[in-house]
């Protein structure tokens, strides 16, 4: 046998791809203690803190806006299944926390989407889970982003799509018409 064929097999980890956005952060410099450079390991059992306490937070943002503990996110394994998950949770008792869409208030907590946005003040953080099979711990590589990762549009209000049949007539055009629409055999043409 060679040493190859001897080696244990290796674990892929899984990585919590976190990338960073605040307007003011070229001025204000609140992600200076973050580390942009390498992956780092986080211990399965631990809680990941995102905060201003530098000495309860892993993660710390320096900035007075920002809770002293923001949110945490806990590596978890589903009940009955090999897959890894991550839970956030809310610990701000002055700021909503937003997940993609999802408002959560003081000590909620919702599982985090493989990729969605996460929102506080003028914080945007896009996480993104890339799965692994380790349960001992997970990574973090953080990220930080140029341009905001969300923006308000203002679409125009746009008609609803239907679709429109062969003879290239809308529906809508009979309903302004005042008439409602009726079937039409193709042979009637």
């Amino acid at each position: 046998m060679t040493s190859l064929e001897e080696a244990e097999t290796e674990e892929t980890v899984t990585c919590l791809h976190l990338t960073f956005y605040h307007p003011c952060q070229d001025e204000k410099m609140m992600f200076r203690c973050l580390n942009f450079c390498k992956r780092e390991q986080v211990r399965a059992d631990e809680m990941a803190k995102f905060g201003r306490d530098s000495s309860a937070c892993r993660y710390s943002l320096m900035d007075t806006r920002v809770s002293r503990v923001q949110f945490s996110l806990q590596f978890y394994r589903k009940l009955h299944t090999s897959e890894f998950c991550f839970e956030i949770k809310n610990l701000s008792k002055k700021t909503k926390l937003t997940v993609n869409q999802t408002e959560l208030s003081y000590l909620n907590k919702i599982d985090l989407p493989w990729k969605c946005i996460i929102c506080f003040g003028d914080y945007q953080i896009l996480a993104e889970i890339q799965e692994g099979e380790s349960g001992d711990y997970f990574e973090t590589h953080l990220h930080l982003a140029e341009a905001p990762l969300l923006q308000e549009r203002c679409l125009p209000h746009l008609p609803s799509l239907q679709p429109i049949p062969e003879n290239g007539i809308s529906p809508s055009f009979f309903l302004s018409q005042g008439e409602s629409p009726t079937e039409i055999d193709e042979n009637e043409l």
